[in-house]
């Protein structure tokens, strides 16, 4: 059933209740855990050798406690009261000359899921208040912080204690979780995402350079108000598809079979991320649709499989087995499936992980990925384990034809036995489908 995201985005962002699972996450490794939880915001920074400010973007953790995408803001959550006092910065008048009057006090208190509001210049003394408060009670009391998110002139000394590796971990733990409003946010996204992604494929045709491309969705997003995207966008035709992260956008498209979109906003600092392949020209090759649909039966069976408790590791081998059996029915591989699986010589066309986490990060947290695994296969994978019910997670497998890639593979003897050369000439101008 579709997300009534409209609806749900006219309350406030749950900060409370992200910050009561927080504190349920400590507690379940510190029983007796009290105190208070910490965040800063992100602070304003101009950039290097200059006046101008660098492009603004809140820190996650301080947005999962807050929903305040204000700089040089601070949070303070009290574990026993569950009181969350949020602080923004004070009017400073430069400041209203060039950029107007900032939000007020009540107007944040209104805006956001929080108690108390106050100016970021009561903070020390609302901490030492409180230090004294809690020390005289409890010789437990601790300042749950992040290290290297603390400014130093922010003061801790009235805390008996301070724990600067349990909040991080904590927060990327619950994240993985989302809430029905967070679901809103990430369907907002990709609901204007899709939008974008539409105008791109209608006006392809008309287009002569990858940047029209991007500048048009670019265009589509910030129209639907989303200024910010995910992620850098990949705008790849004809063998550019073939590199993974591509990032010139700029080559022409004349005489190139797909172009790759891999591109997605953010709405309120959630992340959407859609990836499509399409015909140039509006009609496919008969070598770029097999390939294509090779890609999409990958992923719509490992849709298929994914259910609370699935393993992750599973579903990525799933969509392996699918690219071998499509890839040797095309004559590029040959020989035994089990064979090629038990090689890793799929590898060679389909080298990354099958998806992501998708939250307030585009690779969201919790997917606790290996990257030094000794299996080629497991290596990119940016999930490992169970999946949790809940969890909003990404499926994009691809096939990839990449002479960087795939030439290594055909001069090693264990993968050349599996591949057919002479069938392979044919595919390199399709690049890549994802």
């Amino acid at each position: 059933m579709a997300i009534d995201y409209e609806t749900i985005l006219r309350g406030k962002y749950p900060a409370k209740l992200h910050a009561q699972r927080v504190v349920q996450y400590i507690r379940s490794k510190v029983p007796d855990a009290n105190g208070i939880l910490y965040l800063e915001g992100r602070h304003t920074k101009l950039l290097e050798d200059s006046d101008m400010p660098e492009p603004f973007r809140q820190r996650r953790p301080f947005f999962y406690l807050t929903g305040c995408s204000l700089p040089d803001s601070y949070v303070i959550h009290d574990i026993e009261t569950e009181k969350t006092t949020l602080f923004i910065p004070p009017i400073d008048p430069d400041d209203v000359i060039w950029s107007g009057l900032p939000m007020s006090v009540e107007e944040a208190k209104e805006k956001y899921d929080v108690d108390e509001v106050k100016y970021s210049n009561e903070l020390n003394a609302t901490l030492a208040c409180i230090g004294n408060e809690k020390a005289s009670v409890s010789s437990n009391a601790t300042v749950f912080a992040i290290a290297g998110q603390v400014s130093e002139k922010v003061s801790f000394l009235n805390f008996p204690n301070t724990n600067f590796d349990l909040l991080k971990e904590a927060i990327g733990y619950t994240r993985v979780i989302k809430d029905e409003y967070e679901l809103a946010l990430i369907a907002k996204a990709n609901a204007i995402t899709a939008a974008a992604h539409h105008a791109v494929m209608k006006q392809v045709k008309n287009a002569t350079n990858e940047r029209e491309l991007e500048a048009l969705f670019l265009k589509e997003c910030i129209k639907a108000g989303a200024k910010k995207q995910a992620y850098d966008g990949i705008f790849a035709a004809g063998t550019a598809a073939a590199t993974l992260h591509y990032v010139k956008n700029d080559e022409p498209l004349g005489g190139k079979q797909l172009l790759l979109v891999d591109a997605g906003c953010e709405w309120e600092c959630y992340a959407s991320d859609i990836t499509r392949a399409f015909p140039i020209n509006g009609k496919f090759t008969p070598e770029a649709r097999a390939i294509y649909d090779i890609v999409l039966r990958m992923q719509t069976e490992c849709i298929a499989a994914l259910k609370e408790g699935v393993v992750w590791d599973d579903v990525h081998v799933l969509a392996h087995k699918i690219a071998i059996e499509g890839l040797s029915e095309l004559g590029i591989l040959k020989g035994d499936k089990d064979e090629i699986l038990a090689a890793r010589t799929s590898v060679a066309f389909y080298p990354h992980g099958l998806g992501h986490y998708l939250g307030l990060d585009t690779h969201d947290t919790g997917g606790n990925p290996n990257y030094n695994d000794p299996d080629p296969f497991f290596r990119y994978l940016r999930v490992r384990g169970k999946l949790p019910a809940g969890a909003v997670i990404t499926v994009e497998p691809g096939i990839y034809f990449c002479r960087f890639i795939i030439e290594p593979y055909l001069k090693d003897e264990k993968h050349a036995k599996f591949i057919d050369a002479e069938v392979l000439e044919r595919y390199w101008a399709v690049g890549g489908v994802r």
